[in-house]
């Protein structure tokens, strides 16, 4: 599946440059030409990164990249510019969290690194949350156990290097075990 990325900028000339600069990347890459036209279809559909452009007719690009980053959080989210100005990238890396700032005209291998990089730290962010996700749910399971059999936390190895839980009867484990087999089968 290739990675989906918008494009956001009110000069088609400006879109077709940077799609013609994203040519032969593996990207599913889709354009728009309003700020609020990359909001409504955000609403359908997910993307990795956004790439927009500062100044706009309607709402200016610093202001979209911060409403992207408060209603798709994970989103990446880059800034290009014809008109860099301090105050314009303060307010852009301020409010709207951006990972990358362009100026115009970008430089085409740079700004594929850049994409490239966002998605990278994109997919590193989704698997951080589904480890962590893991990581709560198997935390909980211990601490339900640990109410059930008490100890059971609680390992120790022996002087051969076996595992031995010393406040669990025998009896306690067989039945674990037996629980065990009764739902893996």
């Amino acid at each position: 599946m290739k990675d989906r990325i918008l494009l956001v900028d009110d000069e088609s000339n400006v879109l077709s440059a940077l799609k013609r600069a994203l040519f032969d990347e593996p990207l599913d890459i889709n354009s728009v030409t309003s700020a609020e036209e990359a909001l409504e279809i955000m609403k359908k559909e997910h993307f990795k990164v956004v790439v927009s452009d500062e100044r706009m007719l309607g709402m200016q690009g610093s202001e979209f990249l911060a409403q992207v980053k408060s209603s798709h959080p994970d989103t990446i989210r880059i800034m290009l510019t014809g008109h860099a100005t301090l105050e314009a990238a303060m307010k852009a890396v301020n409010e709207g969290e951006i990972y990358r700032f362009f100026a115009k005209p970008w430089d085409d291998q740079n700004l594929k690194f850049a994409i490239r990089g966002a998605i990278e730290k994109y997919d590193l962010e989704a698997e951080n949350r589904r480890l962590l996700a893991t990581i709560k749910q198997q935390s909980l399971e211990i601490k339900v156990l640990e109410k059930r059999y008490p100890g059971i936390s609680r390992v120790e190895k022996d002087g051969m290097g076996v595992f031995v839980l010393p406040d669990i009867s025998e009896e306690d484990i067989k039945s674990m075990l037996a629980e065990c087999e009764k739902e893996a089968g």
